[in-house]
């Protein structure tokens, strides 16, 4: 066992090493700092974890300095391209082993076991005790409002339990990677903004299958498709844009009026406005909020992707990609 002799372990093996499911031995980070500094060298330690906080915690407090950060994420669409699961992966989500999988029957029973372990098994092993069968219904209670301001006083009544326990119990859900929650933006601008996040489930795959959807069939009427549209692009480009850039911050826009613009991408100096619609037709309505947004801040450019049609500017610096073209190419706007 590597917890009998960490350091042991170490000088015995100096090569490369890939550690796997790390927070759960919280020793072995003192014992890679010394490793580390007596044999200084990039890439000999891969370290792997599915739970963030506690993962970047440790990490912090022995390794500054020392170590790199790189969120994995499911599949991209982008990385895709040219591959037979591409046109699964809208529906599916992008975990590797879904793809894997022969059959619906069969990828939906990864799902599920997969929503099971998180809350059941890994969340458990990292000391947060919670009932997994209440995290379950809330999982399944943010598919309805995914893409949506979040109301934490709606969903405590709804759940039965304290405003604060949910947000303790939202916590936990976004720090295992399943939820994200898309901060508004604030800036020095007269106009009266929002300031409740919106909430996503962050695989398309977990969103639908949470939110009972068991075909890509059932997709077409589903009510939330384009939310889902949404979340899926949010997703797709928020993971470029920390490819790309060191340390982009990710928003959305919202006045108290409702003008409102999908996703805000602050890189360094440079403000990204994007609206997302499923459709591939785009009118006047549609964009006001960007118009808005873009006149507000001072921005010059802003775009909107779209589940189809063709490329086309629309005046007042707005340009209009359609999803498919910014899979194929990569997004020029990042």
């Amino acid at each position: 066992m590597i917890s009998a002799d960490i350091a042991g372990f170490l000088a015995r093996h100096p090569g490369k090493i890939v550690l796997d499911e790390a927070q759960r031995l919280p020793g072995i980070f003192p014992a890679l700092r010394h490793a580390i500094d007596a044999r200084p060298g990039k890439g000999r330690f891969i370290i792997l974890g599915s739970s963030s906080p506690s993962l970047r915690r440790d990490i912090s407090e022995s390794l500054a300095g020392r170590v790199g950060h790189l969120e994995l994420t499911p599949f991209l669409e982008s990385e895709l391209v040219g591959r037979r699961i591409s046109a699964d992966r809208p529906f599916w989500g992008g975990y590797p082993p879904v793809h894997s999988a022969r059959g619906g029957i069969a990828r939906a029973s990864w799902l599920d076991a997969y929503i099971s372990d998180v809350l059941e098994r890994d969340i458990p092993a990292l000391g947060i005790r919670l009932p997994a069968p209440r995290l379950r219904r809330l999982c399944e209670m943010l598919t309805h409002i995914h893409g949506g301001l979040l109301n934490l006083s709606d969903i405590s009544r709804s759940l039965g339990v304290s405003y604060h326990t949910v947000a303790d119990y939202l916590d936990v859900l976004e720090g295992s990677f399943l939820v994200r929650r898309l901060q508004p933006y604030h800036a020095n601008v007269s106009k009266r903004l929002t300031k409740s996040p919106k909430v996503y489930i962050r695989d398309t795959g977990l969103l639908h299958f949470l939110a009972g959807l068991r075909t890509p069939g059932e997709l077409e009427s589903w009510p939330r498709r384009g939310a889902s549209f949404e979340g899926m692009v949010i997703e797709e480009l928020v993971a470029l844009a920390f490819l790309r850039h060191v340390r982009p911050v990710v928003f959305f826009w919202r006045t108290q009026a409702g003008a409102e613009v999908d996703l805000l991408l602050v890189l360094g100096t440079r403000i990204v406005p994007i609206e997302i619609r499923l459709s591939g037709t785009v009118d006047r309505r549609d964009i006001a909020g960007l118009r808005q947004c873009m006149s507000d801040l001072g921005v010059k450019k802003g775009w909107v992707v779209t589940g189809g049609g063709r490329r086309t500017g629309i005046g007042a610096g707005i340009e209009i990609v359609p999803w498919k073209e910014i899979v194929r190419k990569g997004p020029e706007f990042i």
